[in-house]
């Protein structure tokens, strides 16, 4: 594991603002996990910093806890009730998740909801650089099987068909993002302003529903720790019933940023990194999930460029209220205003 991997991944001592009371958790493991036994020790992931994560360490076995912040929260953000509910549900699938153990929606256990899962040993790469050369195809190639396999799950079959309103998923979207944008700042940036005024005005026509995991992207994926097989997807916090193609375009942004920021694959030498091209990544989907054609991919790359942007702002708004402390929670803000940019010059060349 690099050093970037494990500056993300990695655990460490529970962070100031971030205890958990040791005796009340095992207390309620005891009573709610099926074979726990204690004593616990409590390490807290480096990522996670949407929902604080933690690694619990028993003499037997160890387990990942994901909590809501603490503090003050917007409505409907922060939702690790509705993370256990489709992992709970995925896992009569193919589609590979941690197995699920407990949900806690009583804020006294601990100060905040919470749920109990499988601590997946494997690898997480932050970034395509952290992947070994000679695996990357493979690596991507698992990454596109998985979306696409999750995109042909039978929601109803699974007891989820109310996990999300089926229809109108931009019309929705937009003015839910919005809402959490404009809840994040002081006053509006204008790019970001235009760019949503764009995003209502084409909302594409055609209209299909699927179970969308809304953040899939390579560091939300356990890799087995040698193959290049998926073991489990993680942080399905922003879940839903929705577009599978916007879904699909969302992990696709990669290869539409700028190299240097973030995940960008834009202007590098994709043959040489031994990474497929969007043109072949898109057409395996489409070969997987049967698709012909893929219409309205524009407008996908600008809502989704314009989502990130709000989820950023959401940060950039925490980081000012004191509920997002983290150096990688300042500079994941900065990214906010960029992202919008970039959101509104797709948007104008569309």
């Amino acid at each position: 594991m690099t050093e970037r991997q494990v500056a993300f991944s990695g655990t460490g001592p529970v962070r100031s603002g971030y205890e958990i009371d040791e005796k009340a958790l095992e207390k309620y493991m005891t009573e709610h996990v099926q074979g726990f036994a204690g004593p616990v020790g409590i390490r807290q992931f480096r990522g996670g910093q949407s929902n604080p994560t933690y690694q619990i360490v028993t003499p037997s076995r160890k387990y990942v806890l994901r909590r809501k912040p603490l503090g003050k929260l917007l409505k409907s953000a922060h939702a690790v009730d509705r993370e256990y509910r489709v992992i709970t549900a995925l896992a009569r699938t193919d589609v590979p998740v941690a197995r699920t153990y407990a949900l806690c929606t009583d804020d006294s256990v601990i100060g905040s909801w919470f749920y109990i899962m499988d601590d997946v040993e494997g690898r997480i790469f932050w970034t395509y650089e952290d992947a070994p050369l000679e695996e990357r195809a493979a690596l991507f190639d698992a990454m596109n099987e998985a979306i696409a396999g999750l995109h042909k799950v039978d929601y109803k079959s699974i007891g989820i068909e109310d996990f999300g309103k089926k229809g109108n998923y931009f019309a929705r979207q937009l003015s839910r993002w919005t809402k959490q944008y404009q809840a994040s700042v002081d006053s509006g940036y204008p790019p970001m302003d235009e760019l949503i005024d764009w995003l209502n005005r084409n909302i594409p026509e055609d209209d299909q529903t699927a179970i969308v995991h809304g953040d899939y992207r390579i560091d939300n994926i356990i890799y087995h720790p040698t193959q290049p097989r998926i073991l489990a997807i993680l942080d399905w916090e922003i879940s839903t019933l929705g577009h599978p193609l916007s879904d699909f375009c969302y992990h696709c942004m990669s290869w539409r940023m700028p190299a240097g920021e973030g995940r960008g694959l834009a202007g590098l030498d994709l043959k040489s990194l031994n990474i497929p091209t969007e043109e072949d990544y898109v057409a395996a989907y489409c070969r997987r999930t049967g698709i012909k054609e893929i219409k309205n991919w524009n407008y996908y790359m600008a809502f989704n460029l314009f989502r990130v942007s709000a989820i950023v702002f959401g940060i950039m708004g925490r980081v000012k209220d004191g509920t997002a402390a983290s150096q990688q929670a300042r500079e994941t803000s900065a990214m906010a205003e960029p992202l919008a940019d970039l959101g509104l010059a797709q948007a104008k060349s569309a």
